[in-house]
């Protein structure tokens, strides 16, 4: 029998064990993409689980001050009143179970001790045991509706996943007995009706379409407002919306039938999701139990682009741009739209405390900056620590300020420190730069050869990208129009990588950027007529990618306080002189009698990202000089710390990075002095990361004689990129 189905006993393991797995089982395996070729699995169709008769009906909401629009203190509605649930006993098993019965694929976690907040009126559910298979929460064993020895400090919190189950139907059965009532709907988009708008990148004006059990529906516009219009724009990376042309989609809806969503939106503005808005009026449903908008048509919504994004003439959008006079900036985020808050206040940055920071307030920060609302509020300095004072504390916004300078705050910042700094991840528009651009032949999706789409002869082909003069620079843009993080390595040779062969021609050569650009197509380049000698294929430009950085930042008060000039006989010079720390003019210095003019300082480099600092070298490459000495410029690894060659010896800016002193956290401290190196600056030991926002601020060090310039040389130091 076996032979005659073709099956062994291993086979036969292999299949029982395949089917005995649940289809939860699989919801980790959900993103690895299907491998050319093979067929795509049919798309889900959602079954309503059945609830038991004997078990009553019950509605969730996820409330409080959240963090994302998914996650927040859970609270039941039973017996006509809203009430939360204890923590005790509480599992990420009943957190499955709200989180499904919400429409979510699955719960990522759960919070106790009322991390959201402390809720109001009853608690409904204590001492919650769930299985996870549950198809309600009322299903799951506990001691009794209402029966609890329970304070609000206990009230527990979930975080779901983003992923909505497909096709989930949204139980109206308790709609009548509830006022506030959350929307739940799978998705929602801007669909561009009118021809002008279906050509624009990106989509800033259309209907507004919900996805309700798998089918996209429009909203009545009968009882539609700018309101709602500022969530929608806001959820698609818009920072305000505007007023359309109402007698022309009039004309378009008077054309087809429209497929209707049953009810309406009623938001207050500040939302920063719809699924914080409430539900509306329930529509007229007809005899074919299509809901109907009498004398209305298809809510639209037309919404105005940050400026970085809005369309131009020439390329459709605009490149990247900084505001001349900023109040409020992001540091330290890998991609666009999100980063440490830092505010500007009395001529100094600094950063903002998390303590009560939310959707709200965060929200206030990205339509500031030319973002749309909020997408997370990002607390405990997940992306990175800032330097300098803390300005704000408890933020208090309404939703609908035009700076985060303008809500309620508390200037006292007793009990913050940096791990405390507030970030934010804002949403963007839809720019479609993905799209452009792949990697190809790496191990993980997170390095590999840069292969873009470019037009040739009408068509569009994948081709590489000339690796000449290719940088660290460039490779960050590419990491980030590909929203995988940082760059940490920018590669000229790529023959490692087997990517598509037919795209191993060049099609683009001559990149320059400068680091700011959300697409590689924004930067300098040669155009259609390319010049690569060394050509493509094995050597392509290829980049690896990772999702934090070392952030380098040097402590500029610190130098201006330290800095002094020194006259140093030549005899004590020649380390520098031998390793060209400086001027040109010093060759023609005599070595027994000449003496130099130099610029001494002590600096404090902080490493502010959340990846440890290494030298773009490994130890086999670092530069060891005989005048450094036994001892003399060796790095202590616990502390940082690195003495200069300057202890008699001589040396010059950069023996730090030389030397390969690590800068973990703390920062390094180092004494140097260094001379005008014109033209050009100093060597800077961490070229390889100067694509970063926050790069190693280097110094201009300035040299003069003492014979000619005693009097007249006043020293400058400022800071370089």
């Amino acid at each position: 029998m076996e032979r005659f189905l073709g099956f062994t006993p291993n086979h036969c393991f292999f299949v029982l064990f395949f089917i005995s797995l649940s289809p939860l089982g699989f919801a980790q395996y959900e993103h690895w993409p299907y491998l050319p070729g093979y067929p795509e699995p049919p798309p889900q169709v959602y079954q309503p689980p059945q609830r038991p008769a004997n078990v009553p009906k019950i509605q969730l909401r996820l409330s409080g001050q959240k963090r994302k629009h998914n996650e927040g203190r859970v609270e039941v509605f039973y017996n006509g009143e809203w009430g939360t649930v204890c923590d005790d006993d509480f599992s990420i098993h009943a957190a499955h179970v709200v989180c499904r019965e919400l429409g979510y694929v699955e719960a990522v976690s759960w919070l106790p001790s009322s991390k959201y907040g402390k809720g109001e009126g009853k608690i409904w559910m204590d001492n919650v045991h769930c299985n996870g298979k549950e198809t309600t929460l009322a299903a799951c064993t506990s001691n009794g509706w209402g029966v609890t020895d329970c304070k609000h400090t206990e009230d527990v919190g979930v975080v779901c996943s983003e992923k909505r189950i497909p096709g989930f139907k949204f139980d109206n059965s308790l709609l009548n007995q509830i006022e506030n009532m959350n929307i739940q709907v799978e998705d929602i988009r801007i669909r561009a009706i009118l021809a002008t708008y279906r050509k624009r990148v990106p989509v800033t004006e259309g209907y507004v379409e919900v996805k309700d059990q798998g089918t996209w529906k429009q909203i009545c516009d009968k009882h539609w407002t700018m309101k709602n219009s500022r969530v929608v724009c806001g959820m698609f990376g818009f920072p305000s919306e505007r007023k359309y042309n109402t007698n022309v989609y009039k004309m378009f809806a008077s054309r087809r039938k429209q497929h209707y969503w049953p009810y309406s939106m009623d938001c207050s503005g500040n939302e920063a999701h719809i699924s914080s808005c409430k539900l509306g009026n329930h529509l007229n449903v007809d005899a074919e139990k299509n809901a109907t908008c009498e004398n209305g048509m298809p809510a639209v919504v037309s919404c105005v682009p940050g400026r970085a994004f809005a369309p131009s003439s020439h390329s459709g959008f605009r490149k990247a741009f900084r505001q001349e006079q900023p109040l409020v900036r992001l540091k330290g985020g890998a991609n666009t739209g999100e980063g440490r808050v830092e505010v500007l206040k009395n001529g100094e940055w600094g950063t903002v405390c998390d303590d009560n920071w939310n959707l709200v307030s965060a929200s206030v920060v990205c339509r500031e900056l030319g973002f749309g609302s909020a997408k997370e509020a990002i607390t405990g300095a997940r992306l990175g620590q800032g330097m300098g004072p803390i300005h704000l504390n408890e933020i208090d916004c309404t939703g609908f300020e035009k700076s985060v300078t303008d809500c309620k705050f508390n200037t006292e910042s007793q009990g913050c420190n940096h791990e405390e700094d507030a970030a934010v991840r804002c949403n963007v528009p839809a720019m479609g730069f993905q799209n452009q651009l792949r990697l190809s032949g790496g191990r993980n999706p997170y390095e590999g050869r840069v292969e873009v789409l470019a037009e040739r002869n009408g068509t569009l082909k994948w081709g590489t990208v000339c690796s000449e003069n290719w940088s660290t620079v460039e490779a960050m843009v590419v990491c980030r129009q590909l929203g995988l993080g940082f760059a940490s390595h920018a590669f000229q040779e790529t023959w490692y990588w087997h990517g598509d062969v037919s795209a191993d021609n060049v099609v683009m050569s001559g990149v320059k950027c400068s680091g700011t650009e959300m697409s590689l197509a924004h930067c300098r380049h040669d155009g259609a007529e390319v010049s690569c000698p060394r050509g493509g294929g094995r050597f392509g430009a290829g980049v690896s990618c990772s999702e934090t950085a070392p952030d380098l930042v040097l402590n500029a008060e610190l130098v201006e306080q330290t800095a002094y000039l020194e006259d140093r006989p030549m005899f004590m010079l020649q380390c520098a002189l031998e390793e060209n720390c400086l001027a040109s003019s010093a060759v023609n210095t005599s070595v027994t009698s000449g003496y130099r003019r130099l610029l001494r300082f002590s600096s404090q480099i902080h490493n502010n990202g959340q990846s440890d600092f290494r030298p773009k070298n490994g130890r086999h490459a670092w530069v060891w000089h005989d005048c450094h000495r036994t001892g003399s410029s060796s790095g202590d690894l616990s502390t940082g710390r690195t003495r200069s060659c300057w202890n008699g010896a001589g040396g010059g800016p950069g023996d730090a990075g030389r030397t390969g002193a690590p800068l973990l956290g703390g920062g390094a401290e180092r004494v140097g002095v260094g001379e005008e190196k014109a033209p050009g600056r100093p060597w800077s030991p961490f070229q390889s990361l100067k694509g970063l926002q926050e790069s190693w601020g280097g110094l201009l060090m300035r040299e003069g004689s003492p014979r000619r310039r005693r009097n007249s040389f006043k020293p400058k130091i400022r800071r370089w990129r």
